[in-house]
C-alpha cells in the first residue's frame, strides 16, 4: 500500500513529507487521517484541510470555503505595523479570516482593532483570530459594516481586497480557483474595481494624516494609486522583492 507521502507526491504536492507530517498531527485518529488525506489529494488547500495557516509568525484559523492568507500579504502586514503606534485605531477591511488585523495587533500593543467583511463564514474565523487582541468584528459591505463612531478616527486602514482581473481567474492555481470564494479573488475587469470603491470613501473614515494601505500588483499599482489620489489621498507605492508584493499607501490630509 502506498504511504501517505507517496500518495501526496503522486497528487502533485511538492512538499509531500512536510504535508504528511502536518496531516498526521491534525488527525484525531486513523479514520480522520484518511478523511484529511482524501481532501488534500482531491486538491483542497492544505491550510483548510488542517484548519490553520501560518501568517506573520502566527497560526490563523481557517476552514473550507474561505480565502487562505498568502505569504505575500505579510509585506502588507509589515507596512501596517510600521504605520501603527500604541493606541492607534486600526481597521482590517475585507478582512477575511482577520489575518492582517491580528498580525498588526500582535506586534503593536494597545491598538483599537476592528475587522470587517461581508462573508459570514470568514468572519466566524476572524472572530477567533482577533479575539486575543480584543478585536471587534463587523459584517457588511465595505464601510457599511463599520460603526459610525469610527468615521474620521481610523489611523490605519489595511485592505487586502480582490485584485485579480476577471478574465484571469481561470489562470489561477486550482487550489484558489476551485476552493476559495470567487468574491475574494475577482477584482473586476482590470482588477481594481474594489480598490476604487475603497478609495472613494476612505478620506471620510481616516483620521487627519491617517493611512490607507492596499495590497495590489506591480502591474496594477498605478491604477490603484490613481484611485487613491482621486479619493483625496497622497499616494505612493512600495514593493518587496522578498515577498514579491506591492502595497500602495494613501495618506489623508493633515488637520
Amino acid at each position: 500500500m502506498a504511504t501517505l507521502v507517496e500518495l501526496l507526491r503522486a497528487a502533485g504536492c511538492v512538499f509531500a513529507e512536510e504535508e504528511a507530517e502536518l496531516l498526521t498531527e491534525a488527525a484525531r485518529d486513523e479514520d480522520h487521517l484518511a478523511e484529511l488525506r482524501a481532501r488534500r489529494v482531491a486538491g483542497e488547500p492544505l491550510e483548510t484541510v488542517v484548519g490553520w495557516a501560518r501568517f506573520h509568525g502566527l497560526r490563523m484559523e481557517v476552514g473550507e470555503g474561505v480565502f487562505v492568507p498568502r505569504r505575500r500579504s505579510e509585506f502588507l502586514a509589515r507596512q501596517a505595523v510600521a504605520q501603527a503606534g500604541r493606541g492607534a485605531v486600526v481597521v482590517d477591511l475585507c478582512c477575511g479570516v482577520g489575518a492582517l488585523g491580528a498580525a498588526v495587533a500582535s506586534r503593536v500593543p494597545g491598538i483599537e482593532l476592528h475587522a470587517a467583511d461581508i462573508d459570514a463564514r470568514a468572519l466566524g474565523y476572524a472572530r477567533r483570530n482577533v479575539a486575543p487582541y480584543g478585536g471587534r468584528v463587523h459584517q457588511g459591505d465595505l464601510y457599511a459594516a463599520l460603526p459610525a463612531a469610527l468615521r474620521g478616527r481610523v489611523d490605519v486602514l489595511v485592505v487586502n481586497a480582490p485584485y485579480v482581473p476577471t478574465e484571469e481567474i481561470a489562470l489561477l492555481p486550482a487550489e484558489a480557483r476551485d476552493h476559495e470564494p470567487l468574491a475574494t479573488l475577482d477584482g473586476g475587469p482590470d482588477g481594481v474595481a474594489v480598490h476604487r470603491r475603497v478609495a472613494a470613501e476612505a478620506a471620510q473614515w481616516l483620521s487627519p494624516g491617517g493611512r490607507l494601505l492596499i495590497e495590489t500588483s506591480a502591474r496594477q499599482a498605478p491604477l490603484t494609486a490613481s484611485a487613491l489620489t482621486s479619493g483625496g489621498l497622497a499616494a505612493r507605492a512600495v514593493t518587496s522583492d522578498e515577498f514579491h508584493a506591492t502595497v500602495v499607501i494613501g495618506t489623508a490630509p493633515a488637520a
